[in-house]
Parts: structure tokens; C-alpha cells; sequence
């Protein structure tokens, strides 16, 4: 069975304490429970969850929707994006599989990193080991006046931005996901066509605005 790997990308410094990590909380369940719905999905997509604060860990691997678990998020320490791309681009290599000429790999993956500020490590040293592997379609979220959307255009030309990181803001932001994951599990799995930008995902509601 060839998978849909997504993998979430989540922001949980310590800007991101109160009501922001408690709506990323929900917003992922209310994923995981949307997506157990899409029969498509749920033969298809494979979910895992990397954090980054003062340092990046896989919260979860790469699950399917009715193995999936949330796990508590905390919020604390500062914004090691570098050391979650880093992360993202070993756990790319290592549970990613790809195409040989015996059998058809996995699809290329899903990515989305939200944020609602800027890195404080070596981003571009995490960039650059995530350029030499197969990366699919990487979506940055800026959540929130403070987010720096500099640098996530420096990573990926697919950025939206969130106004607010207020509960409603990031809601919708995960809605959009799980629709867009649930667009690209039907267009695998009927077409065989993968999706490469922003304009085949769903348009994003009002509140997420495409600025890249």
C-alpha cells in the first residue's frame, strides 16, 4: 500500500503558551477525527507530529488515523526551527519509502510548519540537509503579528498567514489542512497524481491569506 505521509510541523515556544497550544490541541483532534471520516484518508494517510521549542522531537511517528493518539503539548523555551527541519529531513530519509524498481514507493509528503515567530538556531544548516532529500510539498503557516515570514519563504514558495494565534485563526488552519489532506488522499488514490502547490490544495477560508 503506497501512503500518504503528512507531517505537522508545530511552533510550541513559549509565545505559543495559553489559548494558541490549547487550539493546536484541539485543532489536531478535530483533524485526526474529520480525516477517520474519508474513507480515502483512512486507507491512505499517515500522520506524525514534530515540535520544536528550545529543541525538536517527534512527538509522534508516522501513524495511521486509527492508530493515531494526540499527545499534550506544552509550551516553553524558545524557537528551534533549524533543529526541526534537521529532524523533518532524517525522518523524511528514514520512514519515507521510496520508489525502487521493484515497487512503488510511498506518495511524496505532505508538510506543514506553523509558527508564531521566528527561529532562534541555525535554520539554514536544517534547510540545507532537508534540500538533498525528497521533501513533496511543504506548506508554512506564519500565525500571528509576531510570526516572521521571511524565512519560511526562504523554505518553501507555498506561505499563508494567519492575522491572529487566536483559537478561532488556528482552527481554521487546521480545517484547511484536513481538507487538503483529504483533497490529496482522493487525487492518489483515484488519479495517481500527486499534488505540487498551493493551487491544487482547497482555497484557504478567509482568515488564512496566501502570501507565497
Amino acid at each position: 500500500m503506497r501512503r500518504l505521509p503528512v507531517y505537522l510541523l508545530l511552533d510550541t515556544s513559549g509565545s505559543m503558551s495559553g489559548e494558541p497550544i490549547e487550539a493546536v490541541k484541539n485543532g489536531v483532534q478535530m483533524m485526526i477525527h474529520s480525516l477517520r471520516q474519508n474513507p480515502q484518508a483512512i486507507e491512505t494517510a499517515f500522520v506524525s507530529i514534530i515540535t520544536f521549542d528550545t529543541t525538536a522531537i517527534q512527538v509522534i511517528p508516522l501513524t495511521d488515523l486509527a492508530s493515531f493518539q494526540m499527545v499534550d503539548l506544552k509550551a516553553r523555551g524558545v524557537t528551534a526551527m533549524g533543529a526541526a527541519l534537521h529532524l523533518l529531513a532524517d525522518k523524511l530519509q528514514n520512514e519515507v519509502a521510496s520508489t525502487t524498481p521493484e515497487q512503488k514507493g510511498d506518495w511524496k509528503p505532505l508538510v506543514f510548519i506553523m509558527t508564531d515567530g521566528g527561529p532562534t538556531d541555525d535554520w539554514q544548516r536544517g534547510h540545507n540537509k532537508l534540500k538533498a532529500v525528497n521533501k513533496g510539498l511543504i506548506v508554512g503557516c506564519a500565525a500571528g503579528h509576531g510570526a516572521d515570514d521571511t524565512v519560511l519563504k526562504q523554505i518553501t514558495n507555498s506561505v499563508v498567514r494567519l492575522d491572529n494565534a487566536d483559537s478561532e485563526s488556528i482552527s481554521k488552519f487546521f480545517q484547511w489542512v484536513t481538507a487538503s489532506i483529504s483533497t490529496t488522499s482522493t487525487k492518489v488514490e483515484e488519479s495517481g497524481k500527486e499534488v505540487t502547490g498551493l493551487e491544487q490544495l482547497p482555497p484557504p477560508p478567509s482568515k488564512l491569506v496566501i502570501i507565497a
